[in-house]
């Protein structure tokens, strides 16, 4: 038929709907085969929807932020059989006669006539040839990265990408960035300011609001904050990286944290565990997958580091860079952001000095990493320097005891400082 309908995929097992995050699109444009329609979301996967026909675009099928059922109606193509007469055929149909804004489609997407906009009319028809010639050049990038140019106000047409095929990498956007911050003097402000901008909630940001609401209202928080002389655990891994540092992974204190609390739920199973609250039923889990809480251009996710049980140090660094990495710039699987059975989370050098991390329901506990720092501690009589780390880590009361958070805790900290514990196991 001349015109088809592009439905949404099943992009995920289980997924219902998704979120439309960006179009590619609009309403007039001339796609080709397989050019990029939209990106979606769903759960924290972001997914590019190719156009499995050449023609035109006739209707989208929602606005960024909009969710839509899988199998409902993406966009309308006019195919190419009939993309010339599309064209000729505009100002005999009317102004909008191939097309009307995706907040005005009707639920079978029918095409109206409206003769009142006769301006708009004459923008989509003449964009038509322009943009046939302009959409074979969009760049290359992955939605990760281009979520971050459109926070940074950054066409990504102005950048020449590094990686494969002219793709855009993340190191390509930062030095852009870089570039264009220099020299930009910003005088002092004097006059006042009353502009109020308003931004839509949509994509990943939209998903965190949702999942930190629901977190904090149905999950009974408490926190417990521990400080760890850390003077050991530090030397031990500078002195590891020193020796090791052309065979094996660079340790951060993050694996050290991990493998200490791993060693610690032998004594304490059941804070690794997933509550389902709707059932009334806590799963306990023997296999530790520990979700890495991370900042990305986008926004805050968590990526899995599976089976942390069966890791050691080396292992678990390794790992964690890596889910990291891939979760920053884009390429995490689905399954990559699912099923972890307790969270770790650091703000690295911006760790403060106590945090109240939110957990990551279903799970029962997370245990928050504060920055180190060099402060004197009573030891022997006297004063010493000593490195210090607080560990800043909450519970779900429903299920979890104060008391019974503290002795998880201080089992840990009791690993952490006899760092060599860990590397036997004990």
């Amino acid at each position: 038929m001349p015109i088809e309908m592009v439905k949404l995929p099943d992009v995920g097992e289980g997924v219902a709907e998704a979120e439309i995050v960006e179009w590619h699109v609009a309403v007039g444009d001339a796609v080709e085969e397989e050019q990029v329609l939209a990106a979606v979301m769903t759960d924290k996967v972001t997914v590019e929807i190719p156009s499995p026909f050449a023609g035109v675009i006739l209707d989208l099928g929602g606005e960024v932020g909009a969710r839509l059922a899988v199998g409902s109606a993406l966009v309308r193509i006019k195919t190419d059989a009939e993309r010339d007469s599309v064209a000729k055929g505009s100002e005999a149909a009317g102004p909008n006669g191939h097309a009307r804004s995706a907040a005005a489609i009707a639920p079978q997407m029918a095409v109206t006539v409206d003769r009142r906009d006769d301006v708009q009319a004459r923008k989509v028809q003449s964009s038509i040839d322009v943009k046939t010639a302009t959409a074979r050049e969009r760049p290359i990038a992955s939605p990760a990265i281009r979520a971050r140019a459109r926070e940074a106000g950054i066409d990504l047409r102005q950048l020449a990408g590094s990686g494969t095929a002219g793709r855009i990498t993340q190191q390509d956007l930062a030095d852009f960035i870089d570039a264009r911050s220099v020299g930009v003097s910003r005088p002092w402000q004097t006059a006042r300011a009353d502009r109020v901008e308003q931004i839509k909630l949509t994509g990943l940001r939209r998903r965190i609001a949702e999942r930190m609401a629901e977190s904090t209202q149905r999950i009974a928080h408490f926190s417990y904050v521990e400080e760890i002389d850390v003077t050991a655990l530090d030397e031990l891994r500078q002195q590891l990286n020193a020796k090791f540092i052309d065979r094996r992974p660079k340790l951060t204190v993050l694996p050290f944290v991990v493998t200490a609390m791993v060693l610690a739920l032998r004594d304490f199973p059941q804070m690794n565990a997933t509550y389902d609250d709707e059932n009334e039923v806590v799963h306990r889990h023997s296999a530790v997958h520990v979700g890495i809480a991370t900042q990305t251009a986008s926004g805050l996710m968590v990526p899995v580091l599976r089976h942390a049980e069966a890791r050691d140090l080396w292992a678990c660094a390794e790992e964690i860079k890596g889910i990291a990495d891939a979760t920053r710039n884009g390429s995490a699987a689905r399954e990559d952001l699912n099923g972890s059975t307790i969270t770790v989370t650091s703000l690295g050098d911006l760790g403060g000095i106590v945090t109240t991390p939110v957990i990551n329901r279903p799970e029962l506990a997370i245990i928050g990493v504060n920055r180190m720092t060099i402060r004197p501690l009573w030891q022997q009589g006297q004063f010493v320097p000593r490195t210090t780390m607080n560990l800043s880590s909450s519970f779900d009361h429903r299920i979890i005891d104060g008391y019974e958070a503290a002795q998880f805790i201080r089992c840990i900290k009791e690993f952490l400082e006899t760092p060599a514990l860990l590397l036997v196991g004990a």
